[in-house]
Parts: structure tokens; C-alpha cells; sequence
């Protein structure tokens, strides 16, 4: 990737790292952008050396929303057609872990993005919110459903409503996101935690990705059936065998992913 690129990647060691690089237009989340994001994505599931990948707007903002000119004089079927927001599913379906690295404005289509991933930190700036309402519309890739999970029906039904914002630290005590840092400390504590996750088990830590996902977006009762399936599933896995004798022989494991 380029300079050019409207998503920036970048790999150290077993952690991956990609920029949205849009930022005269605030990260607006394009269908170029959003198609380049989820080539980069598929490209690093696939990479067998990357074990989480952290997503970032950079300092100033993570993505202030859709890009409004791109729909703007749509028609319900051209926005079927486009499947603009349909492709998005594909980000669902990346195995391993993701953690959005959040400053400044992650709005609309910003926030549903950030609510894709795993695990979301925020700097003091962070800004999150659903101002959908605003222009004549509702969340669609989303929103009306992953924030009311993550922070309650009252809370989410107010900010859809009325499209006000949450601060970094309210989205803190509501459980938006796991830790609030400074600025110029997001991406090295994003990584930190990132190196810790890759110093795991990958396949465990891809069905534990997995099962609490179906704990999130589907029954209690599917979700155990997941979970069972999968703990199931890693008793035949190298990582499994060697975690466990490490444990008995009270040494460090050392898991390969296999």
C-alpha cells in the first residue's frame, strides 16, 4: 500500500496495524475506503503471522460518519444494489481479534465501525455517537443494535433519537469501550494489549472470539451450543496439548498456532 491508500497498513512482529487515511474528509467511510479496509482485513486473516490487528483513525479522528455525497440523492433500490452497507458483513467474518484505537469523532458509520470490532480503547478525545437522525435517516449498518447491547436500551434510544454524542469517558462507564489514555498514548497501549492477545493461543483465541460474539448478537442458549462446540473443537489442537503440559510441567507454553 501506498501513501495513496485510503487504509494504511502496517505489520510488527505478530501485530498488524491499519490507519484510515482519509483525513481531509475525516475518515469519511467512502465505498472505495470501505472496499480497501475490507481487502486489507481479508488479506491479514489470511496471514498466518498476524495474530490481531488493531484499527485506527489516526490522532485527530477515527471516522466522522458515511460519506453523505455518495447517497445522498439514492434511491431505496440503488442503495440495495450498491450493497454499500451489505459488504460490511464481511468485517464480521475476519477470525481474528480486532481493536479499534478511537480519537476524535467516530460517528454514523464511524461508530458502527468501531462497534465491528472486538475490543474498542478511546483517547480522552473520543466522541462517539448515531446523528443519523439528523439528516433524515437511521443507523443501518448497525447502530440501533450493537449500541443498545453494549450500553443499555435508555442510553441508546437517547442518542439515536436525538443524535447527541458520547464522551470517551462516558462511553467508559456505560461499557462502550474498555480504557480511556491520552492522545499520544492509544496506539502504544492498543498494542500492548494486541502483543498480549498474540502471546495466546490463536485458535483458541479465534473460537473465543467467536463464541462471545454469539453471546452478543444471538440467544443465551445458541451461544452455549458455540461454546461447547468450540471448546470441544481445540482438544484437537497442537496449542491445546501444549498449553496443558506446560501448565503441569509449570513452564511457559509456546503455541504455533496448529
Amino acid at each position: 500500500m501506498t501513501d495513496d491508500s485510503l487504509v494504511l497498513a502496517s505489520v510488527d512482529g505478530a501485530v498488524a496495524t491499519l490507519t484510515l487515511n482519509r483525513p481531509k474528509a475525516l475518515n469519511a467511510l467512502s465505498p472505495q475506503l470501505m472496499d480497501e479496509l475490507i481487502e486489507a482485513l481479508t488479506h491479514l486473516d489470511d496471514d498466518r503471522a498476524v495474530r490481531a490487528i488493531i484499527l485506527t483513525g489516526g490522532p485527530q479522528v477515527f471516522a466522522a460518519g458515511a460519506d453523505i455525497k455518495a447517497m445522498a440523492t439514492a434511491s431505496p433500490m440503488e442503495m440495495v444494489t450498491r450493497r454499500t452497507i451489505a459488504r460490511w458483513a464481511r468485517i464480521r467474518d475476519v477470525r481474528k481479534p480486532i481493536i479499534a484505537a478511537v480519537s476524535g469523532y467516530a460517528l454514523g458509520g464511524g461508530c458502527e465501525l468501531a462497534m465491528m470490532c472486538d475490543i474498542i480503547m478511546a483517547s480522552e478525545t473520543a466522541q462517539f455517537g448515531q446523528p443519523e437522525i439528523n439528516i433524515g435517516i437511521i443507523p443501518g449498518a448497525g447502530g440501533t443494535q450493537r449500541l443498545t447491547r453494549a450500553i443499555g436500551p435508555y442510553r441508546a434510544m437517547q442518542m439515536v433519537l436525538t443524535g447527541e454524542m458520547l464522551s470517551a469517558h462516558d462511553a467508559y462507564a456505560f461499557g462502550l469501550v474498555t480504557r480511556v489514555c491520552p492522545v499520544e498514548a492509544l496506539l502504544s497501549e492498543a498494542r500492548r494489549l494486541a502483543e498480549t492477545i498474540a502471546t495466546r493461543p490463536p485458535l483458541a483465541v479465534q473460537l473465543a472470539k467467536q463464541a462471545v460474539r454469539f453471546a452478543a448478537e444471538t440467544t443465551v442458549r445458541e451461544g452455549l451450543e458455540i461454546e461447547l462446540r468450540n471448546f470441544y473443537l481445540l482438544f484437537d489442537t497442537a496449542d491445546q496439548k501444549e498449553g496443558m503440559a506446560a501448565f503441569i510441567e509449570k513452564r511457559k507454553a509456546t503455541f504455533t498456532g496448529e
